[in-house]
């Protein structure tokens, strides 16, 4: 097939989020797999900071919008290992800008015009190529336009008539919701803002648009795809979801295992797999605890966090919990990375300095100590409020670090809970909170402890039922691939092999 993939963010190119992860993987993973993949991207200021050669292309495109005629050049770069081609979308007056989406003052005022533009010129990108589509893959609301423009045949591009559509929903909360007279600019007519197409509640939606429009929708996991068509976490849009529950599905976000494999590395100081994962674990424990200033005993188990510091993270039961987990005699110590929220700056701070040699934080991010913590921590903990896929808890099964979580989206579908028919049938992989309150992520917590205290057969298996387990990439393009010649053979009513 030949595969184009929008989105607005791309490991190594720019990265807020797990996006770029998947952006940055999954191309490659399908390439490799025989099929001609091209990743199409805005020109952000990250871009061109990130190292990559690129490189101009003999094309120009050219956009009516907001009134005006706005042009864009087009470059050309490619992810790792040169086997997928990427298209810039270079405007500065859009792109040029520190972030790629906001500010301290929060999103930029003009992200449906920049994001209007790209969708637009990334039509004209698509015609620059050699063959055309057989997949225009999109992602998130920022390229939620594209289904819609396809599905009406906008401004009668050529390789509209025979392509398949797909919108991936990497997190409900992001909608791209703007004032009704943002239609303006997409060229679309106002017969389209109606509440069964473009319009939400009197406002132009983006991510309702792809989701009504596109020929197959996915998010990030099983459980996700089935908790989004629930008003809880659907955020409004559940109605549509479940109006289209036929073509919505649930692919987990692979991992690297180039780059998150305890036994390569390069940030470690002691490799390990799973024959040797004790003294390894020992090693890089005693290292990290001297790097960040705890207390070096090897009776006390290291329970690690990394992400952002937001209520979505569970840090209001995090830091509630905390208190009666850092006093004298404590049976845990803890380390964190991350950074949000001022108050729970505020907060880790104060307990970081009462508390030195239990707690060690880190405001900020530091992909080196975040491998580090992976490979350190006994116990990781994730008690997300909602989680559409998550990463973190991928990385620690590998690493052999247990995952503490809230069984909610892709944490639910990715680990095991340590029960009493798991444990026998040698399948468990963590622990799975009961209810999400602090209460019952205190007794989640005091449950694994005991169990690596006092059950030290039962948490060596569980270790390493983790540790082999397959999340990679290779898993997750395998069902992506499923999904678009499933979606080509609806639509054309015939077989693709």
């Amino acid at each position: 097939m030949n595969i184009v993939i929008l989105t607005t963010e791309a490991v190594p190119f720019a990265k807020t989020g797990g996006l770029a992860d998947v952006c940055g993987s999954l191309p490659q993973q399908l390439a490799q797999r025989g099929h001609k993949v091209t990743v199409i991207m805005p020109a952000f200021r990250q871009v061109f900071a990130a190292g990559q050669t690129i490189e101009p292309t003999e094309h120009n495109v050219s956009v009516a919008i907001a009134g005006k005629t706005v042009n864009a050049r087009l470059l050309k770069s490619h992810l790792p290992g040169d086997q997928c081609e990427v298209l810039l979308i270079d405007q500065p007056s859009y792109y040029d800008r520190e972030q790629l989406y906001g500010d301290a003052q929060g999103d930029f005022w003009d992200n449906c015009e920049r994001f209007t533009f790209f969708c637009r010129a990334a039509l004209s990108a698509i015609d620059t190529l050699d063959s055309p589509p057989d997949v225009v893959h999109c992602n998130d609301w920022q390229t939620g336009l594209i289904p819609a423009y396809i599905a009406n045949r906008f401004e009668s591009h050529p390789w509209m008539d025979h392509v398949a559509t797909i919108m991936t929903i990497h997190n409900m909360a992001y909608q791209g919701q703007f004032w009704h007279w943002d239609m303006l600019l997409n060229g679309l007519g106002w017969d389209q803002f109606t509440p069964d197409k473009m319009e939400f509640y009197g406002h132009l939606n983006l991510l309702k648009t792809g989701l009504v429009f596109a020929d197959s929708i996915t998010t990030v996991s099983q459980r996700y795809a089935e908790e989004i068509q629930q008003p809880e976490f659907g955020c409004g849009l559940d109605g549509v979801l479940r109006n289209r529950h036929q073509v919505l599905s649930g692919i987990v976000n692979g991992v690297d295992y180039q780059i998150w494999d305890p036994a390569t590395d390069e940030h470690l100081d002691a490799h390990y797999g799973i024959d040797d994962w004790k003294a390894g674990k020992r090693a890089n424990r005693s290292a990290l605890r001297q790097e960040m200033g705890l207390e070096d005993n090897p009776e006390i188990p290291l329970i690690g966090l990394i992400g952002r510091l937001a209520d979505q993270k569970g840090w209001d039961l995090v830091t509630e919990m905390m208190n009666n987990w850092l006093g004298e005699g404590s049976p845990v110590q803890w380390v964190v990375l991350g950074t949000g929220d001022h108050r729970y700056h505020q907060t880790l701070s104060d307990l970081a300095s009462r508390y030195s040699k239990r707690l060690a934080v880190h405001l900020g991010f530091s992909d080196r100590l975040a491998h580090r913590i992976e490979a350190a921590s006994d116990m990781f903990l994730m008690p997300s409020r909602y989680e559409p896929c998550g990463l973190n808890q991928l990385y620690s099964l590998r690493y052999g670090t247990v995952p503490i979580v809230n069984p909610t989206g892709g944490l639910s579908d990715t680990v095991t809970d340590a029960n009493e028919e798991t444990v026998r049938l040698q399948t468990a992989t963590g622990f799975h909170m009961s209810h999400y309150n602090a209460r019952s992520l205190g007794e989640t917590l005091d449950r694994a402890v005991t169990t690596y205290r006092e059950n030290p057969g039962v948490w060596d298996q569980i270790v390493a039922t983790g540790m082999q387990q397959d999340w990679s990439w290779q898993q997750s393009a395998t069902r992506y691939e499923q999904i678009y010649l499933e979606t080509i053979d609806r639509l054309h009513g015939a077989a693709v092999g």
